[in-house]
């Protein structure tokens, strides 16, 4: 391979990377309707060089469900192994916001990226795999006695799914309008005399897309 073949692989990648990353941070502020344009804008690029790496709206919607996926997945083991506690495991999980809220639009918030998710098997293995982290991280805190016993992962995944969501423009940054909410989700998962829930634990297996 001659320089300039390799200096071409290697703009070719960071174009896809810049593009991924971009469609990221579009999907999860604005959901993954957005205009094409919009995304190229933020990456970078022209909107022919994005549709030369990704042909269809579907094509990067998969692409950055799978990175995102990989990512919080990767985040989720390494917390709960390198952790003190699993309640310290979940905190540092929510910490992983972006991934996290890409792949909560994708997988949980938009129907459209559902429909562009539900048979791609690696999609799929990567959002089965992060469940069952999560179960892991619930069920430990559960045995430790941090978190609630009559939560499952999938009442945790389906808390992430509301808290995720943007909230209304808020024109003062002091008001920290996530944070707030995301304190008050994790201080309800708490282990503690609480409001007795209805119903049963939600589980992994209850929100699975099929």
């Amino acid at each position: 391979m001659t320089v300039s073949e390799t200096r071409l692989r290697a703009d070719a990648q960071r174009n896809r990377d810049q593009i991924v990353a971009a469609a990221r941070e579009v999907f999860a502020a604005l959901g993954p309707d957005v205009p094409m344009e919009e995304i190229a804008r933020a990456a970078g690029v022209g909107v022919g060089t994005l549709y030369r790496r990704f042909p269809d709206r579907e094509a990067l919607i998969l692409a950055v469900a799978r990175e995102s996926f990989a990512q919080v997945l990767a985040a989720a083991r390494a917390a709960l192994a390198e952790e003190p506690t699993a309640w310290d495991a979940l905190l540092r999980l929510v910490g992983r916001t972006h991934p996290l809220q890409a792949s909560v639009q994708l997988a949980l918030v938009s129907e459209r990226a559902r429909e562009a998710l539900k048979d791609d098997p690696e999609t799929g293995q990567f959002r089965d795999a992060l469940l069952v982290e999560l179960d892991r991280i619930v069920r430990a805190g559960q045995d430790e006695g941090t978190v609630r016993g009559d939560i499952g992962s999938g009442d945790v995944a389906l808390l992430f799914s509301l808290v995720l969501r943007q909230p209304p423009v808020l024109h003062d940054p002091a008001l920290y309008a996530f944070e707030r909410a995301t304190a008050l989700m994790l201080d309800g998962l708490r282990a503690r005399p609480a409001t007795p829930l209805p119903g049963r634990p939600i589980t992994g297996e209850d929100i699975r897309i099929r």
